[in-house]
């Protein structure tokens, strides 16, 4: 039975958190048609949202992912006449790297497309009540669906130099910046870095790779493209660092504590949600010396490495899979439809 269509904006294989999300949703359920959007959004241009509105109709229910349906306009979406649910990885206005005229910009919009839908799915408890207090989106409306976790065997995590593994595109967002400075303070320590992400931001990945050869961190630092075997990834490593600003959820923090690795992070965003004290340590956005610190903690007591390790999967498993998750979503689809 058809359960509506899901609307997505760009390459449904770009190896990102949200399409990671998309993907894994769609392949968990069948009855749910995968709309492929232009890929500008979240700035659109005329021609794109002439497009859109001619993809998005139909009948039945219609799930849009977040970065299209916050730059979506609301008379576009009225004139749609079909249920319209949104799917919220995280606000747009949050990205990193916005001036206040593009983030408040976003801000309306997303806030005016919010409030013309039946349902509004987040992908972690922190989004939900970011939506409700900020947003005027009613608790009534919202479903948290927190993303699936599949079962990973937990990583050896005996490398001599340890290998601090870095999962995530290169954007603003995830600061490798931030964590190139924290890693000039550990030069007296034995690791290598392994750094694997997508780059929809090219000229952002530039300036990652030139800040790291300026430092003389080339041979220490090795700067990878997405990767399709993650367990592989997971198992080569010995811990896991990434100093994101902000996250929607995290998903790679729940896989890494899955492969049984110690998380060093930040605070931002539902990071707290998704990694419990007892399994790494979180710092706050952008501290370079307090990442340091506590890279160098777990570096240096591999007592303390191991404890965090063992909380980390404990926690890990009891994560929701990717049918529990698809589940939920299906439950909201069908709601609308009524």
């Amino acid at each position: 039975m058809s359960l509506g269509d899901f609307a997505i904006p760009g390459d449904l294989e770009m190896r990102t958190g949200g399409y990671a999300y998309d993907r894994h949703v769609l392949a968990a359920l069948p009855g749910l048609r995968h709309v492929a959007l232009p890929g500008s959004f979240p700035a659109p241009t005329d021609a794109d949202l002439e497009e859109t509105r001619a993809l998005l109709s139909g009948h039945g229910p219609v799930m849009i992912d977040g970065l299209a349906l916050g730059a979506t306009p609301v008379a576009l979406l009225e004139g749609l006449e079909r249920p319209i649910v949104a799917l919220c990885h995280h606000p747009l206005a949050l990205e990193t790297g916005l001036d206040a005229v593009q983030a408040e910009a976003l801000r309306a919009s997303e806030t005016a497309a919010l409030g013309v839908v039946e349902a509004v799915i987040c992908t972690s408890t922190t989004t939900a009540r970011i939506l409700a207090t900020e947003y005027g989106v009613d608790d009534a409306r919202i479903t948290v669906a927190e993303p699936g976790l599949a079962q990973m065997d937990a990583a050896a995590r005996q490398g001599e130099p340890p290998v601090i593994l870095t999962v995530g595109s290169f954007t603003p967002r995830k600061g490798h910046d931030v964590l190139i400075e924290a890693l000039l303070r550990l030069e007296d320590l034995p690791w290598q870095a392994r750094w694997i992400g997508a780059r929809p931001d090219e000229e952002w990945a530039a300036r990652i790779e030139a800040r790291v050869a300026e430092v003389g961190l080339t041979d220490r630092i090795a700067i990878e493209g997405a990767a399709t075997d993650m367990a592989a990834v997971y198992a080569g490593a010995d811990l896991f660092c990434l100093p994101s600003h902000y996250e929607g959820y995290g998903m790679v923090f729940a896989e890494a504590m899955m492969a049984g690795l110690p998380i060093i992070a930040c605070a931002g965003g539902a990071v707290p949600d998704v990694v419990p004290a007892t399994a790494g340590r979180l710092t706050e956005p952008g501290d370079a010396r307090a990442l340091a610190d506590s890279l160098r903690m777990v570096l240096d007591d591999g007592r303390v490495a191991e404890r965090m390790a063992t909380a980390g999967r404990a926690h890990a498993l009891s994560l929701p899979t990717w049918a529990e998750t698809a589940a939920r979503i299906a439950d909201v689809l069908e709601g609308v439809r009524a």
